[in-house]
């Protein structure tokens, strides 16, 4: 587990990097909102891309070498970064990003059903939050620390001459050499690692099946993972620009504070999942609270209700009421992806590889629906009354924990 838990922590530092980076490039880069968010789309897309092809690679290397083999491919995606930084170039920053969410769909796709199958499919909610604050408190820590180096000596002015720009760009060129390094070194710790190999027991239902599109519980819940994923992102990325637009100071860390409600979320899941919660309550609540939040995003004020006390440790005297809902989101979403995947892999046998690459080519959502979103937000020029999107991600995820993950049969749905 402790192995597994490293890698958590590498997923969250990876992925919630970018919440620091839409807001970054869309200043070195002269880019608009919309444009900005091709920086989730270009790292997203790669998990429905590469997800089914990294599946029959796992079915040939093993879960083990395979989580090997994503590793080395992320170290390849980091050291991208440093072309892309000395050129400034847009393009290449999406290359090095494609490049890492491919390394990471490897991983995700191979660790995911360990911590799933490791123990009682009940408290599998429970692992996998275990899991979520690790992940999570490196989301935590990754835009802080992005904040505190890149922007330590030049601050954050819109009106940035040619060669703060450039200034600005080399800066990433060292981060992303160590973060190249420290996923090198992690080849070796799992290579060479007492880390077992996942061994599926057959299951008399998954033995009547012939494709793994005969499962409705993982296709629904590959849907529900498509918008969690969405609104996750939303809520995780998008902060910065919100914060930015509203003048928000340190705009770029505002993703931590998502963060910090996530692992709240997480913190409950490992209290409460299973002995007071069962993992479709927990998903049933999780929806709830989502849409909940995202009303008050969207109908509280944009004035500067929340005190010091509260937000002083990040440099942020006080945050807008609409932006600390948007944080708040974090709660919500922070028991989905812990409970859909037991609910979604149970019974697989066999076609459990297939059924995780499907859950992860999910993830795509976290590609298109940051994209919609910053479109419509273009268009409408409110960004605020936009947050109403999410309204459908929860609305799903509700159904599949009400009846979705039950339907055993595409004739009895």
């Amino acid at each position: 587990m402790s192995i597994i838990g490293v890698l958590f922590f590498i997923f969250g530092f990876v992925t919630w990097l970018n919440g620091s980076l839409i807001p970054f490039l869309k200043l070195i880069c002269d880019l608009n909102e919309f444009q900005a968010l091709f920086v989730t789309f270009a790292f997203y897309i790669a998990y429905t891309v590469m997800a089914l092809p990294m599946a029959y690679v796992l079915e040939k290397t093993g879960y083990k070498n395979g989580m090997a083999l994503g590793l080395g491919v992320m170290a390849i995606g980091a050291l991208l970064f440093i072309p892309a930084a000395q050129s400034a170039s847009f393009v290449f920053f999406l290359t090095a990003l494609f490049t890492l969410g491919t390394g990471l769909t490897i991983l995700q796709t191979a660790s995911n059903p360990y911590v799933v199958c490791i123990g009682p499919i009940e408290s599998a909610a429970m692992r996998i939050s275990i899991m979520g604050i690790i992940n999570k408190g490196a989301g935590v820590l990754a835009p802080l620390l992005f904040s505190a180096f890149i922007f330590s000596d030049i601050g954050f002015g819109e009106n940035l001459t040619a060669d703060t720009k450039e200034a600005l760009a080399s800066k990433l060129i060292t981060p992303y050499i160590v973060m190249a390094l420290m996923l090198s070194a992690l080849i070796a710790l799992v290579k060479f690692s007492s880390l077992p190999e996942l061994e599926f027991q057959k299951d008399s239902q998954s033995q009547e099946k012939k494709s793994i599109l005969e499962f409705p519980r993982v296709v629904l819940g590959a849907a529900a993972i498509f918008f969690y994923v969405g609104i996750e992102v939303i809520a995780g990325d998008t902060i910065g620009l919100y914060g930015q637009h509203l003048g928000v100071e340190n705009y770029t860390s505002l993703t931590s504070f998502t963060m910090i409600f996530m692992v709240a979320g997480y913190a409950v899941g490992i209290t409460f999942i299973p002995k007071y919660l069962s993992q479709q309550q927990a998903l049933i609540g999780s929806a709830l609270f989502g849409i909940l939040f995202l009303l008050g995003v969207v109908f509280s004020s944009q004035s500067h209700g929340v005190s010091e006390v509260l937000w002083g440790w990040s440099g942020i005297r006080t945050l807008p009421n609409t932006v600390t809902f948007v944080a708040l989101l974090g709660f919500a979403n922070a028991l989905v992806w812990p409970t859909i995947w037991p609910l979604a892999l149970e019974g697989l046998g066999k076609y459990t590889a297939q059924g995780s690459a499907l859950l992860i080519m999910a993830i795509a959502g976290g590609a298109i629906l940051p994209l919609i979103f910053g479109k419509i937000a273009q268009v409408s020029s409110d960004m605020q009354t936009t947050y109403l999107l999410g309204t459908l991600c929860y609305a799903f995820i509700l159904f599949y924990a009400l009846k979705g993950h039950k339907i055993s049969s595409w004739r009895r749905a």
